[in-house]
């Protein structure tokens, strides 16, 4: 699809996790990256997988810095400008991740990212670790710390806590971020990551963005994801749910049934994504949407008709929650309803 970078996983964490980020470096065109704390061990094991980049993390929140990483301020920044120097100098491209940027005290968290670009990194990660920043601080602080990197770039992590993980990463880009972490389906830690699908369409069809990606795949890697996971995909889900280009209202129906772009958004398409758009039938259902189903399937209704099986959807809808596509045909059949005669040449 023309993913710039897979962040495949953390060597370090296993015999069976390094394997993994190895094939994977080994089998794709994409550039692959791979995890590392500021600690020799795991930057050695990122290295010896393969990978074409580094991304070294530390701590930086005071709270992280106490319970978590167990250093110093003076510590962390050590330890990061040395892993910094080793990745570069065994020639790797190297990202360095000021870890829980949004809740660190903003003199030191520059601090970190200038002496990480003094230590020559390729990339400045500004990591939103625990969720709680708002796209107006975000944006702002991406764009303070463009201002301190160098000749570093700028890549945003968000995450979901708030519901906010694609805004925010929407924001990054608009405060001067050349990248973007995300996950397919945006599974990830907690309430999860920025999803692939909704900050790669966000870019396309809101921001005008070209990104390179080949979004007609979307649908399809949702799936696969979906499947290999085992997290499920709601039905609501941007993009790439169920519901996603379905509908039911009648009113809605009856608009899309002359002119997609009256009840969707116009600037994103299911075809885009590789999605099929749907008419689903319920207590909303209006008569536009039956006919339409009734005409897919092969019934040549008339009005009346139509007006007949659509009562008898509405009666079902409200009694059973849904209406499948055997249903249609059984009221169409209860109604007389005669198919279209084939045309044999």
């Amino acid at each position: 699809m023309g993913t710039h970078v897979i962040e495949a996983g953390f060597p370090v964490n296993s015999d069976d996790e390094f394997e993994a980020v190895r094939d994977i470096a080994a089998a794709s065109s994409s550039t692959v990256c791979g995890l590392a704390r500021v600690v020799d061990d795991d930057i050695e094991a990122a290295l010896d997988s393969g990978v074409d980049m580094v991304h070294v993390f530390a701590s930086t929140s005071d709270v992280q810095l106490e319970d978590s990483m167990h250093a110093t301020r003076t510590e962390a920044k050590q330890r990061a400008v040395q892993s910094v120097r080793r990745v570069v100098e065994a020639g790797a491209t190297c990202m360095f991740s000021p870890m829980d940027a949004t809740r660190t005290d903003e003199a030191f968290l520059f601090e970190m990212v200038e002496a990480a670009a003094d230590a020559g990194t390729d990339w400045i990660n500004v990591p939103d670790t625990c969720g709680v920043a708002t796209p107006e601080r975000f944006g702002e602080l991406v764009a303070d710390i463009v201002e301190h990197s160098g000749d570093a770039r700028v890549d945003v992590h968000t995450h979901d806590d708030f519901g906010l993980a694609t805004p925010n990463a929407l924001a990054g880009v608009r405060g001067g971020a050349d990248q973007v972490q995300v996950s397919v389906n945006g599974i990830g830690e907690r309430a999860g990551n920025a999803a692939y699908e909704e900050v790669v369409m966000g870019l396309e069809s809101l921001y005008d963005v070209d990104t390179g990606i080949d979004t007609t795949g979307i649908a399809d890697i949702s799936r696969t994801v979906e499947q290999r996971s085992a997290v499920p995909v709601p039905g609501n889900k941007p993009v790439v749910g169920d519901n996603a280009f379905a509908h039911e209202s009648g009113i809605h129906a009856a608009g899309v049934i002359e002119n997609s772009e009256t009840f969707e958004p116009g600037v994103m398409t299911p075809e885009m994504v590789g999605a099929e758009r749907e008419f689903v039938l319920g207590k909303h259902t209006g008569t536009h949407s039956v006919r339409k189903r009734l005409e897919e399937v092969g019934f040549d209704p008339t009005d009346e008709e139509v007006h007949t099986v659509t009562q008898k959807v509405k009666e079902s809808g409200v009694s059973a929650g849904h209406v499948t596509a055997t249903d249609l045909e059984q009221f169409a059949r209860d109604a007389g309803i005669a198919r279209r005669e084939e045309v044999r040449v």
